[in-house]
């Protein structure tokens, strides 16, 4: 059964308008690039075969299980609700690293329903680069607090990879599950919106720095897909509801655009990195302005490079000739 959540007031999120649907685009690349360039997004609704949706996110049920936090669903759908149960979170993987370590996503993007739509959409085989955030996000306990998670951009910590952000809701996410909400149209200019800090890592997006007339989201469904230009500004907005909030981040690339090197260091400095990927060894040098990053997006100079990277750790490394522009970890 359900857990009762004490309603206490919450400091709401902005007004938004819906999101646009993208569908009748496809198959058009220049239409596709006109909107991608003009609204800084792609919304496709019920694209995803629900089917595969439904095994990847078995992943989600088995752990939320396993974590005593929902009862066992057996037979009946998941689409619509995973209640939470009033178990305790205390000990609960916010991040989902367990199923992280399953990396239940290759098995997902070459089912061919899959691989199928992003080759129709790209017009090119999709890449997909292997930075994943795995989210079952529980019902907010403290309801006084923000709504905002923490308005952000994907391009000033990935400088270099013009990856595109692919996110997948697993199960129904509405307003009061929350769920992802974007700032439409304000990608073009390649500006950023954060602040530098003194070490030169990115500060937090005001919330007052985003025009309030911009905030799009919908209610999102199984079978629906969020792509997001790197310079679009975003955020999690919290889980109101009585479920908990199912979904993926992923990255995806089409072949021909410039992809980076995918990798396990070799050796690494201040000054340069060796890694080897499946074509072999490539060496490339490291500058005050590589965006040398950890797993929460903070800029690394000097010593804290080689504390944290390590030879036989994995690394994404965008390029520009022989020097990197950022080298960051999967995750």
């Amino acid at each position: 059964m359900a857990t009762q959540l004490k309603e206490t007031p919450s400091i709401e999120f902005p007004a938004t308008q819906e999101l646009k649907t993208h569908n009748h685009l496809i198959g058009d690349k220049a239409a596709l690039d006109a909107a991608w360039e003009q609204d800084g997004y792609w919304f496709f609704r019920d694209v995803l075969d629900k089917d595969a949706v439904g095994r990847l996110r078995q992943n989600w049920i088995d752990e939320l299980e396993t974590q005593k936090v929902i009862d066992p669903v057996g037979s009946a759908s998941t689409e619509k609700s995973v209640c939470y149960n009033g178990g305790s979170l205390e000990h609960y993987p916010f991040r989902m690293d367990p199923i992280a370590a399953k990396r239940p996503w290759p098995a997902f993007v070459t089912e061919k329903p899959i691989n199928d739509f992003f080759t129709r959409l790209f017009q090119d085989d999709p890449f997909w680069v292997p930075v994943v955030e795995y989210r079952a996000t529980p019902p907010q306990q403290d309801r006084s607090k923000s709504r905002i998670d923490g308005i952000h951009q994907d391009g000033p910590y990935s400088p270099g990879i013009p990856f595109r952000i692919c996110w997948i809701p697993l199960a129904e996410i509405d307003s009061e599950t929350g769920g992802l909400m974007l700032a439409e149209g304000m990608a073009s200019g390649r500006e950023s919106y954060h602040p530098k800090t003194e070490n030169g890592s990115n500060g937090s997006i005001r919330l007052e720095d985003i025009p309030a007339d911009r905030w799009r989201r919908t209610t999102y469904q199984a079978g629906d897909v969020l792509l997001m230009n790197l310079w679009t500004p975003h955020t999690g907005v919290t889980n109101h509801s009585d479920r908990f909030r199912l979904s993926m981040d992923h990255r995806v690339m089409a072949v021909g655009d410039k992809c980076p090197i995918v990798g396990t260091v070799e050796d690494i400095s201040e000054n340069h990195v060796t890694v080897r990927d499946a074509s072999g060894l490539h060496t490339l040098s490291i500058d005050p302005d590589t965006y040398v990053r950890n797993t929460m997006g903070q800029k690394l100079n000097g010593p804290a490079i080689t504390e944290f990277h390590k030879a036989g750790s994995e690394v994404i490394i965008a390029y520009d000739g022989d020097r990197a522009s950022v080298v960051r970890p999967p995750h």
